[in-house]
């Protein structure tokens, strides 16, 4: 396939530049190793592995930032604009619009923006980040060791993996959360006790039910404001509240919406059959949970890739069921499905950790295995094919 209308035009335009893209052109070069690409990113760094800016780059020092970078042997004929934002997608023309009002030409466009992180009030300061990016990792590692105070805002996935990680770096941690407790509502509480045990005994100082309305810099340092009025001294701040999907093209372009995304099919194909998307955005029908959008690495990894090869011409089901993961100091845990903890569980104790089954009227809904081994494929085995019982909860706790 090669481009027409000049230089402007290409068999395959990607929007966002994150894991989806960088997966998404491996699996474009597995069906067309030659087509042309354009990839249009906000960030100013090809794709790369995300998770690592959490974890990996931090605790292992042969890890470094050049085993990042995803598919760097697949970029011949594909062009990067960084530090660049797409404003209008013209669907009937098959355009789109950038920020500086150029127009692109597309034969297949994927729509892969992810998320905006959420914010908090107060001054752009070079010390407070959002760690989003390739370029947060830089800074916070300056801003780390030493025994310098980081405060990180939330309690989720990114601010108890940079716990974990700064803490074993010489950074002294404070989290401010508003939940009773860290990890409520997203573990059972015998797991969750656990878990925030973990934190306090590896010097982690937790500030619980602690809602945060702004920062501000007094002098050399900075000053988080918390709605009782409390405030907390730091040298960076994190913020880490989790995102916003970005779909204002899609939903200015007239395309179907679902569960906060936009819809696609089993192929992750929009009700547009020239445009695709794919991670964090995408509703897609999951073959064992029936539609879900995802926000987790594993699936913007399997779907990046799929739809790469679909936008060529693959014509390929998406049939994997992503599962969830965090690695916290000595914790390791994965789920699959729906873990909510108000749903009825059943644990099954194991020598040094647990698998938690989470029944929702009579149906097996997720599976949570906390620092046990299992194949991840039995998992999904086992949601796609429960014990055939009126009595599922007695049949599971049988074979715990």
């Amino acid at each position: 396939m090669s481009a027409t209308n000049g230089d402007n035009s290409y068999p395959y335009v990607i929007v966002g530049g994150g894991m989806v893209a960088g997966y998404a052109i491996k699996g474009i070069r597995q069906e067309d190793p030659s087509g042309a690409i354009l990839v249009v990113s906000q960030e100013a760094d090809v794709p790369y592995e995300r998770p690592a800016l959490s974890k990996k780059l931090w605790l292992d020092n042969e890890f470094t930032e050049e085993n990042i970078r995803i598919g760097a042997e697949d970029y011949a004929n594909v062009t990067f604009k960084f530090k660049t934002t797409v404003t209008k997608i013209a669907r009937q023309a098959k355009t789109i619009t950038l920020d500086d009002g150029e127009v692109i030409y597309y034969q297949q466009l994927l729509v892969a923006t992810g998320g905006e992180p959420r914010k908090i009030q107060g001054p752009e300061d070079p010390h407070v980040l959002v760690f989003r990016q390739w370029s947060d990792y830089r800074k916070l590692r300056k801003f780390s060791g030493a025994n310098k105070r980081v405060v990180i805002i939330g309690g989720g996935y990114v601010g108890t993996e940079l716990a974990s990680s700064l803490t074993r770096n010489k950074t002294n941690v404070t989290m401010i959360f508003p939940e009773d407790s860290l990890g409520s509502g997203k573990f059972p509480e015998e797991i969750r006790a656990e878990y925030e045990e973990t934190f306090k005994k590896n010097g982690v100082q937790l500030l619980s039910g602690q809602l945060v309305e702004s920062y501000q810099r007094e002098g050399d340092q900075l000053m988080v404001l918390t709605k009782d009025g409390t405030k907390v001294p730091a040298d960076t701040i994190i913020i880490g509240l989790g995102v916003t999907p970005r779909i204002s093209l899609i939903e200015e372009s007239g395309l179907d919406l679902a569960d906060g995304g936009v819809k696609v099919n089993e192929y992750l194909q929009t009700n547009d059959p020239s445009i695709w998307s794919a991670g964090d955005i995408a509703s897609y029908p999951d073959r064992i949970l029936g539609r879900q959008r995802i926000e987790h690495v594993d699936h913007a990894r399997l779907s990046g890739e799929l739809v790469g090869r679909n936008m060529a011409g693959a014509h390929v089901n998406y049939q994997h069921t992503p599962y969830f993961y965090s690695m916290i100091f000595d914790i390791s845990w994965q789920a699959i499905g729906n873990i909510d903890p108000e749903l009825q569980t059943i644990f099954d104790k194991r020598a040094r950790g647990t698998i938690v089954y989470f029944i929702d009227e009579n149906k097996l809904a997720g599976v949570l295995i906390w620092n046990v081994k299992v194949d991840l494929d039995d998992v999904r085995d086992l949601l796609a094919n429960p014990p055939a019982t009126n009595d599922l909860v007695g049949a599971l706790q049988e074979q715990s």
